[in-house]
């Protein structure tokens, strides 16, 4: 087999040409294929007629008009193939062209050499142009991917730093998480908001903290007589301030109202047994926290949310997250907030800060309208109501985690922080 092009060839035992981009065969008189062998043999140069007429007539003796017939139905059948130009040289004889192939041509995947060559005999230019192209179709495809969007989700984090946290005359070094946006990283926005009462002693001995601020809002999640980093789950206090003029909320009044507002009834309480290690079943992962929202001059408002995680890999799974907002004499209707999806999980260190970072793609939305609301829970209604409109993609990071608890920040009304309880049950 002879190549004429990268998908066209000659077999000249056969009398044929083989085209394999379209697997056809074209029929070559004897003569005609002899000619195009000797042709196809000299590489470009010129072929005089005496050759032309030993070749394709051999130990007989034709006229000159037997081999101009040939060349004209050898050039009818290579008239579809452009690239194969059949030249007549005045007085000197005929030859056999074929431009370069073009890289636009779909080639005869099950032909290599038709491949190879369309590969290594193209110019330098086409292959550094064709390398450019590949690696912005690569970084296209990366800059729009979830992984990217999550690297720069968490970039936007920084654990760097501590502060000294004086909560009712009780200090302790707080870890501080906070986004690039935040600018005013004292310890006082986050103190400011709590007061204990001159001659009483402080509600505990000890605590364990995190501070977290997108530069809106400031919250304290802390964990009560806690040793080191352990945390038993109990006495949690987790506020969230969302406005700059201190709440100058009483510790001990403030810890005697809560345990009041959570012996209310639970929109989002799962009651179930625990599992059973070693019972093939789907786990819940469920976390439970109560957020407050003091304001100086309103009523106290509460966050009482519930993330659940379903997973069917390592790394991926459902996501269920719910909160039901009242406050503190029950004049605001529980307003009601479900999102649901499929979630993957990242796991980052941040400065020296293990980071697991949840990435949820939003399916289902649902935000129930309360009966009435007071001037306390109005923002509150309208920033869920702004996220039931444009919410599409949330991230959830967790911050820290034990056997009983876990620290999160949440995308609710901007960027906020709590303890959570932790549990496992069977579904």
């Amino acid at each position: 087999m002879l190549k004429v092009t990268p998908y066209l060839s000659l077999d000249a035992a056969a009398n044929q040409l083989v085209d394999l981009k379209s697997d056809q065969i074209i029929k070559l008189t004897f003569s005609e294929s002899a000619v195009l062998k000797r042709l196809l043999l000299s590489s470009d140069s010129v072929c005089s007629k005496d050759d032309l007429l030993e070749a394709g007539w051999p130990d007989r003796v034709v006229a000159t008009t037997s081999l101009t017939q040939c060349i004209s139905t050898l050039r009818k059948k290579l008239e579809p193939y452009r690239e194969v130009q059949l030249k007549t040289l005045a007085r000197r004889g005929y030859q056999l062209h074929v431009a370069k192939p073009s890289n636009i041509t779909m080639l005869a995947v099950n032909d290599a050499d038709s491949l190879r060559s369309a590969i290594i005999d193209v110019s330098l230019l086409v292959k550094i142009s064709g390398i450019v192209f590949a690696l912005l179709l690569m970084l296209t495809y990366w800059y729009f991917s979830d992984y990217h969007k999550f690297t720069q989700a968490l970039s936007k984090l920084s654990a760097d730093k501590t502060v000294e946290l004086n909560i009712t005359g009780i200090k302790g070094s707080t870890q501080l998480i906070y986004t690039d946006s935040a600018q005013h990283l004292h310890p006082s926005m986050w103190e400011k908001h709590l007061n204990s009462p001159d001659g009483i002693d402080a509600p505990f001995k000890s605590f364990n903290a995190f501070a977290t601020t997108d530069g809106q809002n400031y919250s304290m999640a802390i964990c009560p007589g806690a040793i080191g980093t352990a945390c038993e789950g109990k006495g949690l206090i987790n506020v969230t301030s969302i406005d700059s003029e201190p709440a100058g909320l009483d510790i001990h009044e403030f810890i005697k109202l809560s345990k009041r507002m959570e012996k209310r009834i639970r929109y989002n309480r799962i009651m179930l047994p625990p599992s059973v290690e070693g019972e093939d079943k789907l786990v819940e992962h469920n976390y439970h926290t109560d957020v407050y929202f003091p304001v100086k001059g309103e009523l106290l408002i509460r966050a009482d949310i519930s993330m659940s995680l379903i997973y069917n890999s390592d790394d991926t799974g459902e996501f269920h997250f719910s909160t039901c907002i009242t406050d503190q004499d029950c004049l605001t209707t529980p307003i009601k907030y479900l999102v649901r999806g499929p979630f993957k999980q990242y796991s980052e260190t941040v400065d020296g800060i293990r980071i697991d970072t949840f990435q949820v793609k939003v399916q289902q939305k649902n935000l129930l309208k309360p009966d009435q609301l007071n001037d306390s829970a109005i923002p509150f209604y309208r920033e869920l109501r702004k996220r039931d409109i444009q919410d599409k993609e949330l991230y959830f990071y967790r911050v820290y985690q034990d056997d009983k608890t876990a620290v999160w920040i949440v995308p609710l009304f901007g960027s906020i922080s709590s303890w959570f309880t932790y549990s496992t049950v069977d579904i």
